[in-house]
């Protein structure tokens, strides 16, 4: 999700003021999408009593300054839960008074995946929210190094504003949205908010495919001139799942507190590495 970075990708981005939208339309294809047929290498069925925290931690280390692009939650572990086999993630309007907080108006949580994942295929079955102001996304970034020369994949984004409308962005130095040479693709999922979905990537060395419910919407190909600052997705990367409220693209048209508390709910997180 491109407006939400790790620690350690702060520099470059604090001082930027984005543009309203951070998707892109530019990389559509319509092809069909599938996970090996063999068992995953990694998964997360959330069928537990509570989160696993030797597979997830809580990224709270933006609370008292503030979340990039001007978001308006805090992130913390009160706001995740497993509850009838699913992670759910649970975005409320109410005070934050941690100690850690920085006043924000709202509370939600961002999880992180503790392994660094590569090249390989990614499925993870999810309901979304619909309330205006609400910003769900399922995304990677690599630990360390700056945004955006380490690069991001944007799996799955939605802004509530823009209900059942689901975007798969890549970006780099090269192509960001920043300099408004970001790829990427959008797909309508009537029922994005009411029925859980698979949202997949198959993350090859040549290209990243990007899809819903076997049908990819996305390619991004490795056949721009520019080496890294083209193509930097060539290390691990982590998993994150998070429910941001407002901010420059989430908030264009405000956030609708009536609709709060709004959910996203995870069935599963799958990983298969490419063999």
């Amino acid at each position: 999700m491109s407006p939400i970075l790790l620690p350690m990708l702060l520099a470059a981005q604090a001082a930027i003021a984005p543009p309203a939208t951070l998707g892109a339309t530019d990389q559509r294809v319509d092809r069909p999408i599938a996970a090996p047929a063999r068992a995953p290498d990694v998964a997360d069925e959330f069928d537990g009593p509570r989160i696993d925290l030797t597979l997830w931690r809580f990224d709270m280390a933006q609370n008292k300054t503030g979340w990039f692009n001007h978001e308006k939650q805090y992130y913390g572990p009160a706001n995740a839960r497993i509850r009838d086999g699913a992670l759910v993630i649970e975005a409320r309007a109410e005070r934050a008074t941690a100690p850690d907080s920085g006043g924000q108006a709202y509370t939600s949580a961002k999880l992180v995946s503790r392994r660094a994942f590569g090249y390989g295929f990614y499925e993870i079955r999810a309901r979304l929210p619909c309330g205006r102001g609400t910003w769900p996304a399922i995304w990677l970034l690599p630990s360390s190094g700056r945004w955006p020369a380490a690069g991001e994949i944007d799996v799955m984004e939605m802004v509530g504003w823009d209900p059942n409308v689901v975007h798969a962005t890549v970006h780099s130095a090269a192509y960001n949205h920043v300099k408004g040479t970001q790829r990427g693709a959008q797909v309508t999922v009537p029922t994005a908010c009411t029925a859980y979905h698979r949202y997949q990537l198959d993350w090859r060395r040549d290209a990243i495919l990007i899809g819903v419910d076997g049908r990819a919407y996305m390619r991004v190909a490795n056949d721009r001139p520019g080496g890294a600052a083209a193509w930097p997705f060539t290390r691990p990367y982590q998993l994150i799942l998070n429910l941001a409220i407002g901010g420059d693209w989430g908030g264009v048209k405000g956030v609708d507190d009536a609709a709060l508390p709004q959910r996203m709910a995870v069935d599963y997180v799958r990983f298969w590495a490419r063999r």
